[in-house]
C-alpha cells in the first residue's frame, strides 16, 4: 500500500526515541504531552515520505527541498521561538520551564517570512581581514554552530541538522 498517511506505531516510537535522545543531548526538550508529540512525530514521517525531507508538520511545505530548507525539522526558527515563547511553532520542542510545567505552551505567531522575502543567501563581507582567512566559516542556521573548514559538516555536531542547513558565514 502506498498511502503516506499510514504509519506503523513502531516507526513513530522509533523516531520519537531518536528525537528525544538527540534533543536532550543537545540541550533541548520534546513536548511532555506525549500523545500530542507522537502526532507531530507521525507528521514528520508522513512529510519525509511525501517530500523526501521531514518538513515541519504544522506548516505548508512547497514540496521543493531548497525552498523548504528553513522548515526542515528542527527548523531555523526553533531556537528563537523557544527562547521567546517557550515552544517552537509546532510545539515539538519546548523550554525547560515548559517541560517542568512552570509555563504553559500556547500558540505563537509565525516567524517564517513570507515566500517572497525568504532569501537564502546573505551578502558576503568584503573586509580585508575576513577575506584573508585560510578557510571559509560555515554557520548552522538552526543552532548557530560555527566551523572553519572547506565544506560544512554532513551533520551539525550540536543540533544534528544536515549539511544543507549550513550557510557560508565568512
Amino acid at each position: 500500500m502506498n498511502d503516506v498517511s499510514k504509519v506503523a506505531q513502531e516507526e513513530i516510537d522509533r523516531l520519537y526515541k531518536k528525537l528525544d535522545r538527540e534533543a536532550e543531548a543537545g540541550g533541548y526538550h520534546l513536548n511532555p504531552d506525549k500523545e500530542f508529540t507522537m502526532a507531530l512525530v507521525e507528521g514528520l514521517i508522513i512529510n519525509e515520505r511525501r517530500y523526501g525531507y521531514p518538513s515541519c508538520p504544522c506548516r505548508l511545505a512547497a514540496g521543493e527541498k531548497q525552498e523548504d530548507v528553513d522548515i526542515i525539522c528542527p527548523c531555523d526558527y526553533r531556537d528563537p521561538d523557544v527562547v521567546q515563547y517557550d515552544a517552537c511553532y509546532c510545539a515539538l520542542y519546548v523550554s525547560t520551564s515548559a517541560l517542568k510545567g512552570e509555563t504553559k505552551v500556547h500558540s505563537i505567531p509565525e516567524r517564517r517570512p513570507p515566500r517572497e522575502r525568504r532569501a537564502q543567501h546573505r551578502p558576503q563581507s568584503a573586509g580585508a581581514a575576513l577575506s584573508a582567512l585560510p578557510l571559509p566559516v560555515w554557520r548552522c542556521k538552526v543552532c548557530g554552530y560555527l566551523c572553519a573548514r572547506d565544506d560544512p559538516p554532513e551533520v551539525c555536531p550540536v543540533c544534528k541538522a544536515k549539511k544543507e542547513r549550513f550557510e557560508r558565514f565568512i
